[in-house]
């Protein structure tokens, strides 16, 4: 672990500041990726001196964001404590390495959560820091830190987007009567969760037949004017349509943001559609299995394009693809309290099932919560 030295016990006074510090992280949910979400306190004598957050990406990282801040406040960030949710940056990117800022301030203390979870990386800042003479405290809030930058490290290390499966279903599993009729099967509050997942996602992503049956916006913002006011990251819609039949008066290729979405198409859809739909949107052709698009092979290369992240909205064929592929991190399954019914009726999870008990997913870390009168469960594939 490159000489890391875990604290034995940790100081309750740097817990206090680390919560801090993870709370201000936690402001930029949506708004750092590919970048993690890290933030960062500076204190002297248990008093803070200084505070910030990484904003977004490109901008300056949460260490020189708390240094700016004491600036600005006429404080001195010599013989103070740094408290940081992740390891220093030590190497050159979009800005300088946060080690070589610390160290010229003359900070004399840096305590941090987690380890950077790059394996090219990982410990290099603690070492040029200790080097340096600043003593270093690591493993506070690990666990904390860690879960608070859960996507942006499955990606870093595996390189292809955390996946999380939603659905909106009545008690027996329903998400919509036979016609496809679903709105609205949950409650407001349920919805504007969404919108908040959806925000926090790099991609959300459909399958053709909830474009053909719904034509829905499938963005956070779509109902307000935020999104023209604010410099969000790139997100994309992604829409797996293997034979390129996404209608050409589709929102998704139509409004003010089809700049934002992905069409997947299989490798043998028709080219004169394929080239259509090519003058709207961008496209990506895919080799397709007997289920339909690779997922496999789609993962891989939506984590290339640097989506670290993708919420995956669509109908039952689409979620059972998903499942079967073994592509899928999480499940976030919203239940209102009704009961549909029918064997015609539309299923969360549909497609052939599994044949063994054995084989079907397995969920764990389940929680659950209200939203409204609806339930949200959210839980872990194994």
């Amino acid at each position: 672990m490159h000489g890391l030295r875990p604290a034995k016990s940790m100081n309750p006074v740097d817990v206090l500041f680390m919560r801090r510090a993870l709370l201000l992280a936690g402001r930029a949910r949506g708004f750092t990726s590919p970048n993690p979400m890290v933030g960062a306190v500076l204190t002297h004598r248990d008093t803070i001196v200084g505070e910030g957050w990484h904003r977004r990406a490109g901008g300056p990282h949460a260490e020189i964001e708390a240094l700016n801040d004491a600036a600005r406040q006429g404080q001195r960030a010599q013989r103070s404590t740094l408290y940081v949710t992740l390891e220093p940056c030590c190497t050159y990117g979009r800005t300088p390495p946060c080690v070589e800022a610390i160290i010229a301030a003359g900070i004399r203390r840096v305590v941090v959560a987690a380890t950077d979870p790059n394996p090219a990386h990982e410990g290099q800042g603690f070492e040029i820091l200790r080097t340096a003479g600043v003593e270093v405290v690591t493993g506070v809030l690990a666990d904390e830190a860690r879960q608070l930058n859960e996507v942006f490290n499955h990606w870093i290390v595996k390189r292809t987007p955390f996946i999380t499966l939603k659905s909106a279903m009545t008690l027996d599993g329903k998400i919509a009567t036979p016609d496809g009729v679903s709105k609205w099967i949950t409650g407001d509050r349920a919805r504007a969760q969404v919108r908040r997942m959806r925000h926090e996602a790099d991609a959300v992503l459909v399958g053709i037949n909830t474009v053909l049956a719904d034509d829905p916006g499938l963005w956070p913002f779509s109902e307000s004017s935020r999104l023209r006011k604010t410099k969000l990251p790139r997100k994309r819609r992604i829409i797996l349509d293997c034979q390129a039949r996404t209608p050409l008066t589709a929102k998704v290729i139509t409004d003010e943001f089809a700049g934002h979405t992905l069409i997947v198409v299989g490798n043998s859809a028709p080219v004169r559609r394929v080239e259509a739909l090519r003058q709207r949107a961008e496209l990506l052709s895919a080799p397709t299995t007997a289920a339909g698009i690779d997922l496999a092979w789609l993962m891989a290369q939506l984590g290339s394009l640097s989506i670290t992240s993708v919420l995956v909205e669509g109908g039952g064929e689409v979620h059972a693809s998903f499942l079967a592929a073994g592509v899928a991190h999480r499940v976030a399954f919203f239940y209102a309290p009704k009961i549909l019914g029918g064997e015609q009726a539309r299923r969360a999870v549909a497609g052939d099932g599994f044949a063994d008990l054995a084989e079907s997913p397995r969920l764990h870390s389940i929680r659950t919560r209200r939203c409204g009168p609806d339930l949200l469960l959210e839980a872990k594939l194994q």
